[in-house]
């Protein structure tokens, strides 16, 4: 878990971060936002609108689009300069304004043999120059029906451009196939590459909210807006459809950077274009974050190593940032209200309730159950068990500070050796994990149960896992950056943001309390099918959990049943080694497995459809959990 300072120079870092290589400095509102030129007259006076008109980038073609050259001239018989001169623009301003677009004439895979000789040539040269001039990305045309050479050729520039992003356009109309197909096809044939970057291109003909979700889970860095696909409002003024609107505010929140494209060849294209920049920024500014999305705004796809409470004393930020969350605590003190209620009614005299918080923390939970007391009017005697001496400190303050007195008595200990001197009408703990046993609650509460009354009852009650396949290339590239099989075999706690769940998440273990039925493991194994309504490719799947605290009072983080403005858990991330493409109507079949030794307890998962991978993580060699 970050600490607060880490967090605030991270949330500084990515208000500047940019995508591709380009500044975002120019703009007002935080969205980056660039204009495309079909060509450009003069490249000063071109830089100058652009920044006049508070462009963050503009996109231009490196060669006149009709000039269709000889790219390699005849030996010996001189040619002219193919384009301008580097020297016309700083080379600051070459790096932070232009994103440089190859002609479009050029095609790999001509059926005439010397054409697509010379294209390649052509792409080669023009690449070679955006090189040369430092540029942060490039931008690729959309590819034609047969293009094995030109995927080839892309690959070949990856590998030999080793700076520069490559941004591939793909539009929806009736020239091009399935725009998606395509570009995972070209994604896989160069090895899901960090800096290939997808560009879509939108059309008039909005495609449905199921296909344009699923770029989510892609490298998906820009999205062209050309002119012509705006509608007219009754004041004249251009305005977006109702399903392209939706669909930018989720790329809004992912930082997706956004092009203007004027569809004429319009010699004042910043003049021209002004009222659709203003609707682009008008539409950003209607998605203000709320709180709780100012406070996940660090954590977004930033892989985390869950936490291990038994092996590990949390620090004081750690129960900090938990502390904060408002929903949580009002849960679990309407849990508790509801025990008492239903199970006690006030009396003068006779021996009170007994209240076991185990894990008890910093004492949030302790807090919230003697505020249920009171509105039960219920007095009780407390016990609050913590393992953590420096946490314990704390509770020692809050007793003397918040006036808790003799009816609180504070055990430092864990709760597995203690040996309580009464049994407790009410266990009450917070040891839930974002896969729900992920933190060992199980074997945490099966050890304690034995300070429960004959009819006690445990807050929570009940707690299942849940699990859905994911696309997201972000974070399955944020594994492989680590350059082995460890880490692809490991669970990382993360804000799921650049990513589409392919399928509702489905039960995967549940767990009991008490359990008078434990024999010493908690060992599970499971074997869970999907169909996926569209193609897509699998990079491993999302956890999540819900739980039963008491009765009718739940928390969830599960995407179906999630309690609003709850904040503690982020989900589970679970990588597989390879993306797996599944098509249209596949079934997905993963198993799952909990399994423990003396030492540890650990999960192994694994894909057997559509294609079978290797069981990750077997026997816990690369992540377990110490018990």
């Amino acid at each position: 878990m970050l600490t607060t300072d880490q967090l605030e120079q991270r949330l500084a870092s990515r208000n500047m971060q940019t995508l591709g290589g380009i500044g975002m400095m120019n703009c007002n509102c935080d969205v980056s936002l660039g204009v495309e030129y079909s060509q450009v007259r003069d490249l000063n006076q071109m830089i100058t609108n652009t920044r006049h008109h508070q462009y963050s980038f503009t996109v231009i073609p490196l060669v006149h689009p009709r000039y269709r050259r000889q790219a390699v001239p005849a030996e010996g018989v001189p040619s002219p300069p193919f384009t301008r001169s580097d020297m016309i623009l700083s080379s600051t301003e070459w790096t932070t304004y232009v994103v440089g677009r190859i002609s479009e004439w050029i095609n790999c895979d001509s059926a005439d043999d010397s054409f697509a000789s010379n294209s390649i040539d052509a792409l080669r040269q023009e690449v070679a120059w955006a090189s040369h001039l430092s540029l942060a990305a490039i931008i690729l045309p959309a590819p034609r029906k047969h293009h094995n050479h030109y995927f080839r050729e892309i690959s070949r520039i990856l590998h030999r451009t080793p700076n520069m992003n490559i941004w591939f356009r793909v539009c929806y109309d009736d020239v091009h196939d399935d725009p998606w197909e395509t570009w995972v096809k070209l994604r896989s044939m160069c090895d899901n590459h960090p800096r290939l970057h997808v560009v879509i291109e939108l059309t008039p003909n909005c495609p449905q909210p199921t296909v344009l979700q699923r770029w989510l889970g892609e490298a998906l860095k820009a999205v062209i807006i050309p002119s012509d696909i705006f509608l007219t409002n009754a004041q004249g003024f251009p305005v977006l459809g109702k399903r392209y609107q939706k669909w930018l505010w989720l790329l809004l929140q992912r930082k997706v950077q956004f092009v203007l494209k004027h569809s004429t060849d319009a010699a004042d294209t910043c003049d021209s274009l002004a009222p659709h920049q203003q609707y682009v920024r008008w539409l950003c500014r209607q998605q203000p974050q709320t709180q709780q999305e100012q406070f996940e705004a660090p954590y977004a796809d930033y892989l985390q190593m869950p936490l291990q409470p038994l092996q590990d004393n949390l620090e004081s930020a750690t129960y900090e940032t938990f502390e904060k969350d408002p929903v949580k605590y009002a849960q679990y003190e309407a849990a508790v209200h509801a025990a008492l209620v239903e199970r006690f009614v006030p009396q003068p005299e006779g021996p009170l309730p007994c209240v076991m918080v185990v894990g008890a923390g910093r004492g949030p939970l302790v807090a919230a159950s003697l505020r249920a007391a009171s509105k039960a009017g219920v007095k009780i005697r407390m016990y609050a068990v913590e393992k953590n001496p420096n946490a314990v400190v704390t509770l020692q303050h809050r007793r003397v500070r918040e006036g808790w007195g003799d009816d609180v008595e504070i055990i430092s200990c864990d709760m597995r050796k203690w040996e309580a001197p009464q049994q407790a009408d009410i266990m009450v703990s917070e040891l839930l994990g974002s896969f729900g046993d992920n933190e060992l609650s199980p074997e945490c509460l099966d050890g304690a149960q034995r300070f429960l009354a004959p009819g006690g009852v445990s807050i929570p009650q009940k707690y299942t896992s849940f699990m859905a396949p994911l696309a997201s290339a972000k974070l399955w590239n944020e594994v492989r950056n680590f350059r082995d099989i460890e880490h692809f075999e490991t669970s990382y706690v993360v804000k799921v943001h650049t990513a589409c769940q392919l399928a509702e998440a489905k039960p995967v273990f549940e767990f009991s309390h008490p359990n008078p039925e434990f024999e010493h493991s908690n060992n599970r194994e499971t074997e869970i099918n999907w169909t996926l309504s569209q193609s897509a490719t699998i990079h491993g799947f999302v956890g999540y959990f819900e739980s039963q605290l008491y009765g009718d009072i739940y928390i969830s983080i599960n995407p179906s049943t999630f309690s609003t403005g709850m904040f503690s858990w982020f989900p589970i991330y679970f990588p597989i080694r390879e993306p797996v493409f599944a098509p249209e109507g596949s079934t997905v079949t993963a198993l799952m497995w909990r399994l423990s030794d003396a030492q540890k307890v650990w999960y192994e998962w694994a894909l057997t459809s559509p294609t079978v991978t290797p069981i990750h993580n077997p026997n816990g060699r690369s992540q377990a959990i110490g018990l």
